[in-house]
């Protein structure tokens, strides 16, 4: 089939096509775009279709198969972002405590912290802070094992510091 006869073929199908796509999408942009994408999908890989086949049949295939990845594309975007909501929500929580009894709390934190040894304290807010192992080691000089060992120290200490039984009744 020549490259004019397949583009011929490809613009007669194209009503059909969007009624396809617009069953499968139930939606009039969404299906508009499904037909769009199906079409470069099959005018890209015009090389793949064999002669003496039904073209109309590789079309809808096209279009089903472009219809499905999309569907589970958005379905993996869609839970990636829901995890991401439920972990904004919590550090929001965190860093905004509503309640008089949270800010409190995160005074008691702060305080902790500022009590907290620099050799301990540095590691462990550049590690809360976003840095990785390694970058908190490269700007402090030290061996990764130590930042590691120094923010785990920093943990514990902290919540000695912030436990119940260090606190006067």
């Amino acid at each position: 089939m020549s490259t004019l006869e397949f583009q011929q073929q490809l613009i007669g199908l194209r009503q059909p096509l969007y009624y396809f796509a617009l069953g499968l999408t139930k939606d009039r942009d969404n299906a508009l775009d499904l037909l769009q994408d199906s079409m470069v999908r099959a005018l890209t890989f015009r090389d793949k279709f064999q002669d003496n086949t039904n073209f109309k049949a590789w079309l809808y295939t096209i279009m089903k198969n472009t219809f499905i990845n999309g569907h589970r594309r958005n379905k993996r975007t869609k839970a990636l972002m829901d995890s991401v909501d439920r972990e904004h929500d919590q550090v929001r929580l965190v860093q905004m405590p509503h309640s008089p009894e949270g800010r409190v709390r995160m005074a008691e934190i702060q305080h902790s912290l500022e009590r907290l040894d620099p050799t301990f304290r540095t590691p462990f807010e550049m590690h809360h802070q976003g840095y990785k192992y390694n970058e908190v080691a490269d700007h402090l000089g030290i061996p990764i094992g130590t930042v590691k060992s120094r923010i785990h120290q920093a943990r514990h200490r902290l919540m000695e510091m912030l436990s119940d039984k260090n606190v006067p009744a």
